[in-house]
């Protein structure tokens, strides 16, 4: 397996940066994932790198070396991390639960699949047009796919679903989609969509390496967006087939031995990791949560 991947993430006009993102690889399987935490409620930063720590110490406990269902990995993945976040706001005695949007991508043999809930993106362009990109899951995204809304109405920042919240989490899972040489996947925060444009984000994609389109792709959505910019955080790799690898600077995993992991996601953390994961224990977590405010409004009145 061979990629070239790089990464980068940039504090906007924002107190703090909030995303987190990262990849791990074995010799014949990769993960790629990016996390938002959400502003507006508490610990965005802690969310989105719970989100991380727990997929990526599942995938490392699955892919040995190949992940065998990807689409029912992805999927439980992020159940395992929603329900991770809600067990951290529980055990605090938190009020509000800290929320994140994810987004994650796997890609094996020639194939990738990935998920995504909330608005950070994924997009895929082959041959410098778009192939696909996910379609947020915001109230803006969605009624503008339905053709029934008027843009200024409703603010792209809202969203219907993210990992964290009390409600059970709305996700997609995509794939497998084949891989061509050349394909390039970029996975990113909203800072970077939401002050460049997809026609845009293509084009720069699509005529250079991701060693030089993603900080330019960056450095253009600062620049844009200004002085109330968001954070800026993308992930972006172009995947080469083995005649084609020796143009570019890339990774190869050919060498990497069964049972050993390459990572730039952090580790930490999850001692109390993979356990209970089924939705009754989500359930009594919420239900924690809920008694904890009920006692904080018994007190106040």
């Amino acid at each position: 397996m061979k990629f070239s991947v790089f990464q980068i993430s940039r504090k906007g006009g924002r107190e703090k940066n909030e995303d987190r993102m990262g990849y791990c690889y074995t010799r014949e399987s990769g993960l790629f994932v990016l996390a938002d935490g959400m502003g507006g409620h508490p610990e965005g930063e802690v969310a989105a790198q719970l989100a991380l720590q727990t997929i990526s110490a599942l995938y490392q406990k699955e892919a040995r070396p190949m992940v065998g269902d990807v689409s029912e990995f992805l999927a439980s993945a992020v159940m395992a991390a929603h329900h991770q976040i809600i067990r951290y706001a529980s055990e605090k005695g938190m009020l509000d639960t800290p929320r994140t949007t994810i987004v994650a991508a796997i890609l094996q043999g020639s194939y990738a699949t990935w998920v995504h809930c909330g608005d950070s993106r994924l997009y895929v362009v082959r041959h410098g047009e778009l192939l696909t990109r996910t379609r947020d899951h915001s109230y803006l995204e969605q009624q503008t796919h339905a053709g029934v809304v008027r843009l200024d109405r409703i603010n792209r920042n809202i969203l219907f679903t993210c990992l964290g919240s009390p409600s059970k989490p709305v996700f997609d899972v995509t794939g497998p989609v084949a891989l061509q040489q050349g394909d390039k996947i970029l996975l990113c925060s909203d800072g970077l969509w939401g002050t460049v444009s997809d026609p845009d984000i293509v084009r720069v994609l699509g005529t250079k390496g991701v060693s030089e389109a993603v900080p330019d792709l960056v450095e253009t959505a600062l620049r844009n967006g200004g002085d109330t910019c968001d954070n800026v955080t993308v992930v972006a790799l172009e995947w080469e087939t083995p005649d084609q690898f020796e143009s570019t600077r890339g990774i190869s995993t050919d060498s990497i031995m069964d049972g050993v992991f390459a990572s730039t996601i952090q580790a930490g953390v999850l001692d109390t990791m993979v356990e209970d994961l089924d939705d009754a224990a989500i359930e009594r977590s919420i239900a924690e949560i809920n008694e904890a405010i009920r006692r904080s409004s018994g007190r106040k009145t």
